[in-house]
């Protein structure tokens, strides 16, 4: 059963969310719904900076859903020891077959955050940023059932080759790459097309600002001198410069001779 709503727009939003939805009254481009121990871990950062204009303005729906509501008798339990012996305790599949059960659509993409899960990278991204509806599962203690795996999960992604204690915090992550790809989310949608692992696959090239002199430190002249062809072949160069001194893997797999 779904569980009551309440607008985003709220000046305070409620300190600790369970099982609520974060909802604009326009018609959202995306939905996201997340299944965690850990609510204030999703709502408070989506609900700053750019996230959350994208859920002020009405590109993303995002619900937010706390697993203990779930939960199994007098004291909600939503874990267990491992079968077969080991440290740790596992996620129940029962809590978490319910909470999916209220959120499953026929049009759901179901990720469960993982250190097992495939790496996650721009062009995941921009194919998640293409769903109407994406269900993120954040894993905690050990894990969870497999079975939950086996019967619900479309895809298990990983942030990178570390553990983190939750995988809300890594469920943020990705939910920040894809809302900022959603068309009109930035504004000027080719700000998610110049700028690192875009079309190109190489890195950004530097970035400066006024004053053109900063503690004897000056902006190259190239960018002050208004030649935009100029200034494109500049960038280029650099950011090739820069993408084989902090990432040569990118050149050797992405980029063409020219």
């Amino acid at each position: 059963m779904r569980v009551p709503a309440f607008s985003f727009s709220q000046t305070k939003p409620p300190p600790c969310l369970r099982g609520e939805r974060i909802a604009s009254s326009i018609t959202s481009s995306m939905k996201i719904d997340v299944i965690t121990l850990f609510p204030e871990l999703i709502s408070v950062p989506m609900g700053t900076s750019i996230m959350g204009r994208a859920i002020d303005k009405g590109f993303l729906e995002l619900g937010v859903y706390d697993l203990r509501a779930h939960g199994l008798g007098k004291h909600q339990h939503v874990d267990d020891t491992p079968c077969g012996g080991g440290q740790g305790m596992v996620l129940k599949p029962e809590p978490l077959f319910a909470a999916l059960e209220a959120v499953d659509t026929p049009k759901s993409r179901i990720i469960l955050m993982t250190p097992q899960g495939r790496r996650f990278d721009q062009r995941l991204a921009e194919e998640l940023a293409k769903e109407k509806h994406l269900i993120f599962v954040c894993g905690h203690y050990e894990g969870v059932d497999h079975r939950v795996v086996e019967h619900w999960v479309d895809d298990e992604i990983s942030i990178g080759d570390y553990v983190l204690t939750n995988g809300a915090i890594a469920a943020v992550v990705v939910m920040d790459a894809i809302t900022r790809l959603i068309p009109g989310v930035l504004g000027d949608d080719m700000s998610a097309v110049d700028e690192s692992f875009g079309p190109s696959g190489i890195l950004e090239a530097p970035q400066y600002t006024k004053p053109a002199e900063f503690r004897g430190m000056k902006v190259p002249d190239i960018l002050l001198g208004g030649h935009h062809a100029k200034i494109t072949e500049w960038r280029h160069e650099r950011a090739l410069e820069r993408t084989l001194q902090n990432r040569p893997d990118l050149l050797t797999s992405n980029t063409q001779p020219s």
